[in-house]
């Protein structure tokens, strides 16, 4: 087994490395403190080719794997953007998967190249205020009429749905009472994020002020039949193809905000002098970063035995999931040690450690909880009984 990167997966790190290097630690603070989204940086990594990095060549994508696409996002999330960073453009990376895998060639022309190329903005309409985790129970529905569907419902939690042109949206076909499995009678579609039918209300939230969370209010939305991705009722199967990239990506992600937290821990630890001596040479001080530096090592072997896996069809469940939990685990446990490392400086914006606290904590809430990961690799790995 080879763990170091091909001269090509180098290239794309230290590439994507020097784009995010003109975005510097003044640039996200003022994000941050304004709530501005990051257009240039966006555009930027548009420009660069950088959304298209596992998009089909033919559309203007760079047809890479999910591993190429995990030492992407890994970069960006590592560099002075952190989340913000991530999240500006992380939705173009998983979220059109569906239409790659499911799509028709009309709707793989009319769609994918706009994406690619940074002209739209798409957003993820799936969780739902009542529904939570529990998918199958989304209440968002989807009513024939004439040539297409009428949508109404409600999403939470959609990112970018401030900016975005277009939204990925999980809606019930068919009565939930009228299926065989819960998963049944759910359909996907990619549509227009019209105004005239949407009421799009941000959530004021904790971290990452740049890239917008929200409330869709969804209101007699039309959506034509062409929008409809692969068969109606076959849309949560659909979506299961994007959620093991998504673990992966996110969990790189709190794996290289934890990375850039340590870095600035242990670079203070050398700067600061208390008692005539750098504090790094106490071991109160080492120890704790030492640690950190060997669990975010292995998360990160972890995320490309997962990403290696996927990308060769094999079965990845289990090791997305752990790339998942691991990442978000350790990325806060390093940025929490940071501000510590940091005594009261911690506490203070201009060290930037409390904000990469504040949005590393994305990865361990969303998209899926560390609690029902651990159910999960208990009833699937372990083959212990299920527990809810």
């Amino acid at each position: 087994m080879d763990f170091v990167l091909t001269p090509e997966q180098e290239a794309i790190r230290e590439n994507v490395e020097r784009l995010c290097a003109r975005f510097d630690d003044d640039y996200w603070l003022d994000r941050d403190d304004t709530g501005e989204f990051p257009d240039d940086f966006h555009k930027a990594m548009a420009e660069a080719g950088w959304l298209g990095v596992a998009m089909p060549e033919e559309y203007g994508g760079a047809n890479l794997g999910v591993t190429e696409a995990a030492i992407l996002m890994h970069t960006v999330a590592k560099s002075s953007g952190a989340m913000s960073a991530a999240s500006a453009i992380h939705i173009n990376i998983f979220g059109p998967h569906p239409i790659v895998v499911f799509g028709n060639e009309e709707q793989k022309g009319r769609w994918l190249p706009d994406l690619i190329r940074g002209k739209t903005i798409c957003c993820f309409g799936v969780t739902e205020p009542d529904a939570g985790l529990n998918t199958s129970k989304i209440k968002t529905k989807a009513e024939r009429s004439g040539n297409g569907y009428v949508v109404n419902g409600k999403k939470i939690w959609t990112t970018t749905a401030q900016e975005a042109k277009k939204i990925m949206l999980l809606v019930r076909t068919t009565p939930l009472e009228e299926c065989a499995k819960p998963t049944e009678g759910l359909s996907l579609f990619y549509t227009d994020l019209d105004r005239n039918y949407c009421d799009i209300r941000e959530i004021p939230k904790m971290g990452r002020k740049a890239v917008d969370s929200n409330e869709v209010f969804i209101d007699g939305l039309p959506v034509p039949l062409e929008d409809l991705i692969g068969e109606e009722g076959m849309g949560f199967r659909y979506l299961l193809h994007s959620l093991n990239p998504e673990r992966i990506l996110v969990g790189v992600e709190g794996i290289g905000i934890g990375q850039n937290a340590l870095a600035r821990a242990v670079q203070y630890a050398k700067d600061r002098v208390v008692f005539d001596r750098p504090i790094g040479a106490n071991q109160s001080i080492q120890h704790p970063l030492a640690e950190i530096w060997c669990e975010l090592e292995a998360a990160w072997l972890m995320a490309m035995q997962a990403a290696a896996l996927y990308d060769q069809g094999l079965p990845c469940g289990a090791h997305a999931n752990a790339t998942k939990y691991l990442g978000g685990e350790v990325g806060f446990k390093a940025c929490q040690q940071a501000i510590m490392t940091h005594g009261g400086m911690g506490y203070a914006k201009e060290f930037h450690v409390e904000r990469l606290l504040r949005e590393v904590l994305i990865c361990r809430i969303a998209p899926v909880s560390p609690q029902l990961i651990l159910n999960y690799i208990s009833e699937r790995v372990l083959g212990l009984p299920r527990s809810y």
